[in-house]
C-alpha cells in the first residue's frame, strides 16, 4: 500500500530528526545548497510554489525560480523572502489543446536555456519543477547530467485534468499519450511530490513505483489563516441577520457554482435570509451564472464580491455562517482535496463538501459535512441540516479541525524539508513529519 510504505520511511527518519520551534529540521543539512525551481504559472500568486520556496529558502537554500510573467509591470528579476524571481515574457492564455501545447514548449525552451546557462558557470544541487506540464521536468536534463537531483511535484494528473476540460474519453489518444508523458516524466525524475493520497495512488498505480511518490497537501498558510479556537457553544440566530453562505475559488465550471445558485434557490422559502457571497476573478462562466441568477430573480440574495487576497479571503470566512465547496462530479473533482477545507476549518467555520474519494481519504461523516458531488438537492439540504443543527454541526466543525490540526502547512512543511534534505544527502526519496502526523494519518487511511 503507498501510504503504508510512505509511513515506515517517515518513522525511520523522524526519530533522528529534532525539530525547531517553526517545526522545520534544526539540522537538514541544506543550508548552502543551490535549488532551481520551474513552474509555468506566476510567482507569488500561486500558493503552492510560493510556499516550497520559502521553505527551501528558509532552510539555507540558495532557490532559483523561474516563473511566467503576467504582464510587463512585473520586473523580470525580482526577490521575495529570499527567493530570487526570473520572469520569462510569456503569458498563460487558455484555449485548445494546441495552444497550451504551444505555450508549454516554448516556456520549457525558455526555462532549459536559464537553467543550463546558471547550471555552467555553478551547479545546482536540486531542480524541482512543478506540473502542468508534466514533461517540464526535461528543463533539468542538463543539470540532472552535471549531478542534480530532481524532484517533480504534480499538483494535477494531466490525463485527468485534460478530460475533465474538453471532455474526453479515457480511450482518447491524446489521453494515452498524456498518460505516457506522465510516466516518462515520473521517470525521469528522481523524488515525486503530491497533493493527497488519492493522486498519490492514482500515480503509483500506473507510473512509477510507491515508494518513490510521497504526499506534501495544500494547506493553508497558518500565517495568514491563524488558527481560531472553536467556540464552546453555537452562536445565536438572529432573526433578522442574513444566513451567509460562502464560495470562494476559480470560478469554473467543475467547481460548480451554478449548483451553488441552484441550491439557495431551493432553500430560499426556509432560509429567507440566507445569501451566497462568491470571491474570484471574472469570466465568461461566471457572467453566464450571474445571467441565471437574474432570470430566477435572485439578484438581492446573491453577491459577486470579486477576486480578493488571502488577507480579505479571511476576514469574509469569519463573517459568513458556512463555507460550501460544491464541486460537480467528474473523474478530476473525485481526486481532489480542495485546500478550501482547511481554510474553513481553521477559522472554526462549518464547511459542506462534496463525498468524494480526495475527501473521504482524510474525513468521514462525524469530521465533515458530505453532499453527493454534484447533486444541488442535496447540498441544498445539508445548508438546511447547518442553518437548523447549530449544535451537531459544531461538533463536526470540531473534529474537522482535529484532521486539521495533523495536515498543517508546518507539518507539510516540514515533510517537504525532510523529503529534499535524504533526496541530496542519500539519494533517495524520504520524508521527516513527527510520529504523531504519521500515526494519525494511518488512522484516517484506515476509516
Amino acid at each position: 500500500m503507498i501510504v503504508k510504505t510512505e509511513l515506515d520511511q517517515n518513522r525511520t527518519t523522524s526519530k533522528a530528526t529534532s525539530a525547531r520551534p517553526d517545526g522545520l529540521s534544526s539540522d537538514t543539512g541544506l543550508s548552502g545548497k543551490r535549488v532551481g525551481m520551474v513552474l509555468f504559472s506566476y510567482y507569488p500568486a500561486d500558493p503552492r510554489p510560493r510556499r516550497a520556496a520559502e521553505a527551501l529558502a528558509g532552510c539555507g537554500m540558495s532557490v532559483d525560480l523561474i516563473c511566467l510573467r503576467e504582464d510587463s509591470n512585473e520586473p523580470r528579476h525580482d526577490a521575495l523572502n529570499g527567493v530570487n524571481i526570473r520572469r520569462v515574457p510569456i503569458r498563460r492564455r487558455r484555449g485548445g489543446v494546441v495552444g497550451y501545447i504551444y505555450q508549454y514548449l516554448v516556456f520549457l525552451l525558455a526555462s532549459s536555456a536559464i537553467l543550463v546557462a546558471r547550471s555552467l558557470k555553478k551547479r545546482y544541487d536540486l531542480i524541482y519543477v512543478h506540473n502542468m506540464p508534466d514533461f517540464l521536468v526535461y528543463s533539468a536534463l542538463i543539470p540532472k547530467m552535471l549531478g542534480a537531483k530532481v524532484v517533480l511535484d504534480l499538483h494535477d494528473p494531466m490525463p485527468e485534468l485534460m478530460r475533465t476540460i474538453f471532455n474526453l474519453s479515457p480511450e482518447a489518444r491524446s489521453v494515452r499519450l498524456l498518460k505516457l508523458i506522465e510516466k516518462w516524466s515520473l521517470g525521469f525524475a528522481h523524488s515525486v511530490v503530491t497533493v493527497n493520497l488519492a493522486c498519490a495512488k492514482l500515480f503509483a498505480s500506473r507510473s512509477c513505483p510507491s515508494q518513490k511518490v510521497s504526499v506534501v497537501m495544500n494547506s493553508p498558510d497558518e500565517e495568514i489563516f491563524r488558527p481560531r479556537t472553536s467556540p464552546t457553544r453555537p452562536s445565536e440566530r438572529v432573526s433578522d441577520k442574513p444566513f451567509v453562505i460562502m464560495y470562494h475559488g476559480s470560478l469554473v465550471e467543475r467547481n460548480g457554482l451554478d449548483l451553488a445558485v441552484e441550491a439557495l434557490a431551493l432553500v430560499h422559502k426556509s432560509i429567507p435570509n440566507a445569501e451566497l457571497t462568491i470571491y474570484g476573478s471574472r469570466n465568461a462562466f461566471l457572467d453566464s451564472v450571474m445571467e441565471s441568477v437574474r432570470r430566477q430573480g435572485l439578484e438581492q440574495s446573491i453577491r459577486y464580491l470579486g477576486p480578493k487576497p488571502l488577507e480579505e479571503i479571511v476576514k469574509a470566512i469569519d463573517a459568513c455562517d458556512v463555507g460550501v465547496v460544491p464541486n460537480r462530479r467528474n473523474i478530476f473533482t473525485e481526486l481532489n482535496t480542495p485546500t478550501r477545507i482547511f481554510e474553513y476549518l481553521a477559522l472554526s467555520k462549518a464547511v459542506i463538501a462534496p463525498r468524494a474519494p480526495g475527501i473521504c481519504d482524510y474525513f468521514d461523516d462525524q469530521s465533515l459535512i458530505f453532499f453527493e458531488l454534484g447533486s444541488a438537492e442535496d447540498l441544498a439540504r445539508q445548508i438546511e441540516f447547518v442553518f437548523r443543527n447549530p449544535h451537531q454541526t459544531l461538533e463536526i466543525m470540531r473534529r474537522g479541525q482535529e484532521i486539521h490540526q495533523t495536515h498543517t502547512w508546518r507539518a507539510e512543511r516540514h515533510r517537504l524539508t525532510g523529503l529534499v534534505s535524504g533526496l541530496l544527502r542519500t539519494g533517495l526519496s524520504t520524508t521527516q513529519p513527527n510520529e504523531e502526523i504519521s500515526e494519525r494519518r494511518s488512522a484516517t487511511i484506515r476509516k
